[in-house]
């Protein structure tokens, strides 16, 4: 029999060797770390779960800060991210947490948060609260100032986003029971900022929370989508949530 003989491949004059073109992942603001596990499992073709395993190993070392504890939520950066073949779960988480430690690491951010009494840990808490609150820029900033207003006065936040993240969910309807739970995130119970961040914030939310509007603002409710209003008169925000209330009640019968 003949040898088998490999032959090597021939390029003619002019071809270029083949590269691979990547695919891309696009991580939105304010996603949690759950919603960011499934998408790099389906982005790399693995069985869903693979992704929060390497997270989660005992031996997973992302590029975290210390004050993070080892949970890479509010540190997985909201970009879009390339992905070949190669790829792997652990490498993108690295990517990700790389990239917040570049964005978030800054002597800017730093000083903006000290300037309110707050570590940069705690910046990044506060601005995963302003992402899951607010839709604008402009929002943001108002948003911000209410968490420092109320966290200056001694108040607790109230805030349906760290209920929602207690409770899996994502909803703007929030309950007089669900704001009874004991949860280390029910921050109707609980003063302060929640334990960790509860998704992972963009640079516009961090943004404001070291450069807020401007206001005496405790209160805001979305009366409808576009508009959210403020007010540091309990009054005239329950007459807003009543009208919330309402519109909420025409929607579901409509």
């Amino acid at each position: 029999m003949a040898a088998a003989i490999s032959v090597p491949l021939l390029l003619l004059p002019g071809d270029e060797p083949a590269v691979e073109q990547p695919r891309t992942l696009l991580v939105p603001e304010g996603w949690r770390s759950g919603q960011v596990y499934k998408a790099v499992d389906r982005a790399l073709g693995l069985p869903e779960g693979t992704t929060r395993k390497a997270a989660t190993a005992p031996g997973a070392v992302l590029p975290l800060p210390a004050a993070a504890g080892g949970n890479p939520e509010g540190y997985l950066f909201p970009a879009t991210y390339p992905v070949v073949a190669a790829t792997t779960p652990e490498g993108l988480l690295r990517y990700m947490a790389q990239t917040a430690g570049e964005r978030f690491g800054t002597e800017r951010i730093a000083e903006g948060a000290r300037a309110y009494g707050m570590s940069v840990h705690q910046a990044v808490i506060a601005a995963s609260i302003v992402q899951a609150e607010a839709d604008s820029p402009e929002d943001m900033a108002k948003v911000a100032r209410v968490v420092h207003n109320r966290l200056a006065r001694g108040m607790a936040l109230q805030m349906d986003s760290t209920l929602n993240y207690a409770l899996g969910r994502s909803t703007v309807d929030t309950s007089f029971a669900d704001t009874k739970i004991r949860n280390p995130y029910n921050t109707y119970e609980r003063k302060g900022l929640p334990p960790t961040p509860i998704g992972n914030p963009g640079e516009q939310a961090v943004d404001a929370v070291i450069r807020p509007a401007d206001g005496d603002w405790l209160y805001f409710v979305t009366v409808a989508p576009g508009d959210t209003r403020f007010t540091a008169d309990y009054a005239l925000h329950q007459e807003n949530v009543a009208e919330f209330n309402e519109n909420r009640r025409a929607a579901s019968a409509g």
